[in-house]
């Protein structure tokens, strides 16, 4: 009987040998003209339109109005935005790969018991995402290749400029198990002399760090504020690592968290910007402010209130983005919620890639309870990986959590996960309540959704 974890690892070995061989290109991509980029962005944007259009029903209504074969950026204009209840609820209308389905994607993150691999090279990743909505995606082969490259390669023209090379090992603060994409995506070893090793970041914050300082990591890449947390420990004498190199991910990382990073380490950061649909929108050189826009593989338009383009000057109500190597399940337009800041000027390192300012967005503070800090993710694993819950919210009570569900989840089995899930960080025997209802208010305002609701201090 085949094994399917080493089936996977197998095919794994061969996608990593891919992403090697293509970061050689991405990484000389940093130092191109912006004219060079422009074009090839402009083929790249003709080549997926044309796709999409032929190959999903739903993309071919919303691009019925522009010809791919001389369309460019700004006939993106042209096209309505696309949102996450678009993508989920139109899911098989979208895909463009014949032998799957949101019936046959769920069946895959249903029966998994590692990450895998589709008879046609997919891969499929389940998300709660920053909203708490939950969302299904699949990857193509090529995608991944691509968006492993995007996350990567200024990492590895940063190790090329200080002249680092040898034996090293990566330290990957993730999900650590399906079906998150954040362990694919990050746990790569950019060089055949790396070696990887992956650490659940919503495990006990004690048993993180026991893992960290055995590793001993000459490059870390994680979540922003466990990076940040680990860096504490270092300037406080109860960590003793010293990467060269690190990476932040999944989270804003505040200015806090950066201070610390740079107290304990000195090390230069690349920050970056990304969600499940996209992959990688952003990510800074380490070098200069912001983040470089992945502008050769991501169109980023900063909309006004009706979804209509605004000046680099201009306020904008949020962004919209183009992924342009997402073959398998296209993403045009799609409303990220984010509100970005374009950078002028040139960055010091020398690359004509665009720059944002550091995306603030949401971040989940732990609940604090006597002798005890739960994170969220830890609530996060259970609910926005349940196929019968498409959205939460959480909000602390004295001794445990009140939770608001969407769906028709088994709410016993779920309130006896989540009790598991928090049980290791402190929280014995906590008294979980989950709930179903109708719907979950969001802000007047903004319309975004508050996933974590902290007891008043």
């Amino acid at each position: 009987m085949t094994d399917p974890r080493a089936a996977y690892e197998r095919l794994r070995g061969g996608h990593l040998a891919a992403v090697r061989a293509s970061l050689e290109d991405h990484v000389v991509r940093l130092d191109w003209s912006p004219e060079r980029i422009e074009r090839y962005r402009t083929q790249r944007l003709r080549a997926l339109l044309a796709f999409a259009r032929e190959r999903s029903p739903f993309h071919a209504v919303r691009l019925s109005d522009v010809d791919p074969a001389t369309a460019t950026v700004a006939d993106l204009a042209r096209i309505p935005p696309m949102l996450k209840g678009d993508a989920q609820g139109e899911w098989d209308a979208i895909v463009t790969t014949p032998r799957i389905d949101r019936a046959a994607a769920e069946h895959v993150l249903s029966t998994q018991e590692w990450f895998s691999y589709s008879p046609d090279g997919l891969q499929v990743f389940s998300s709660g995402g920053s909203t708490g909505v939950r969302g299904v995606y699949v990857w193509s082969w090529d995608q991944f290749v691509t968006l492993a490259c995007l996350a990567w390669r200024w990492q590895v023209r940063a190790d090329r400029r200080a002249g680092r090379s040898g034996p090293s090992t990566l330290a990957v603060l993730a999900a650590g198990s399906p079906p998150h994409a954040s362990t694919p995506l990050f746990d790569v070893a950019t060089d055949p002399d790396m070696s990887t090793v992956v650490i659940p970041a919503a495990a006990p914050f004690e048993e993180v760090r026991a893992a960290v300082a055995a590793a001993r990591p000459t490059h870390l890449v994680g979540y922003a504020s466990v990076v940040g947390r680990l860096a504490r420990e270092v300037v406080a004498g109860r960590l003793d690592i010293t990467p060269g190199r690190l990476s932040t991910n999944s989270e804003p990382l505040t200015d806090d968290d950066r201070a610390a990073i740079a107290a304990a380490w000195g090390a230069p950061v690349h920050n970056l910007w990304g969600s499940t649909e996209i992959g990688v929108q952003a990510v800074g050189c380490g070098e200069g402010e912001g983040l470089h826009v992945c502008a050769d593989e991501v169109i980023l338009e900063r909309v006004d209130g009706d979804g209509r383009p605004v000046g680099p000057d201009e306020p904008a109500e949020r962004t919209l983005a183009t992924g342009l190597a997402g073959y398998a399940f296209p993403f045009l337009r799609y409303d990220l919620g984010d509100e970005v800041t374009l950078l002028p000027g040139r960055c010091p390192c020398g690359s004509a890639m665009p720059r944002v300012a550091s995306i603030d967005g949401r971040r989940d503070d732990d609940f604090r309870y006597p002798g005890a800090a739960v994170p969220a993710a830890a609530f996060r694993y259970v609910l926005g990986t349940d196929a019968a819950i498409s959205e939460y919210q959480v909000h602390q009570t004295p001794d445990g959590a009140e939770v608001l569900v969407v769906g028709t989840p088994d709410v016993d089995a779920v309130a006896a996960a989540l009790a598991a899930s928090v049980a290791p960080h402190g929280l014995a025997a906590a008294m979980i309540s989950v709930r179903v209802v109708g719907r979950i208010p969001r802000h007047e305002a903004t319309g975004k959704l508050r996933r974590f609701v902290p007891l008043a201090r």
